[in-house]
């Protein structure tokens, strides 16, 4: 990006998004994209174990329990986790575009504290695509999904072919992916036939 960050707003030309015909239904529960994801896998003891949902369109739901462990101040969701949930978030929503995409910029707004022991409530949905560019956004609502926000953020992920993952990825992570079939059953969903 050659010394200027990237943009959030879309282009004048951007199109609007569209759902994949073979995206998960509305309601759907999309599950773990790695098992070892900080953000969504149920094998990581002290990670997020965020559980998102197919929305309308090409949006989502998910919830997150701030635990103990997710602290910064007493009490309170670090910060870095809070923005680690949204991230999380706004990657599930390429499940509805059937593309593998990395952020490439996330912007976040902190605007209320939020207390362990607190189910964040979030809501993301793409707002645009420029080529291999997606836009998106997302907000987090504490007591339940009409409260009051507590953080809100814009990205802007970059489509990637899986090969991203194998050139910098660790071997033997790499590998466990590969051999795990729930994971091949996931790629095989983004491979796109000539």
């Amino acid at each position: 990006m050659s010394g200027t960050s990237a943009s959030l707003q879309p282009p004048a030309d951007a199109a609007k998004p569209v759902r994949h015909p073979d995206a998960p239904a509305p309601g759907e529960l999309l599950g773990a994209h790695y098992g070892q994801c900080f953000g969504c896998g149920g094998e990581q003891p002290h990670g997020l174990h965020l559980a998102a949902r197919a929305g309308e369109g090409v949006s989502i739901t998910a919830e997150f329990t701030v635990r103990p462990e997710h602290q910064g101040a007493p009490g309170l969701a670090h910060g870095g986790i809070l923005a680690t949930a949204l991230d999380e978030t706004l990657g599930s929503l390429n499940w509805l575009l059937r593309t593998i995409a990395v952020t490439g910029r996330l912007e976040t707004d902190f605007v209320r504290p939020v207390p362990v022991g607190t189910t964040l409530h979030l809501e993301a949905e793409v707002t645009a695509v420029a080529g291999r560019k997606i836009y998106s956004t997302a907000t987090g609502r504490v007591g339940g999904p009409d409260g009051p926000v507590a953080v809100r953020a814009d990205a802007l992920f970059i489509e990637v072919k899986v090969e991203h993952f194998v050139n910098h990825g660790r071997e033997e992570e790499i590998q466990a992916a590969m051999s795990d079939p729930d994971q091949l059953r996931r790629a095989r969903a983004f491979e796109v036939n000539p």
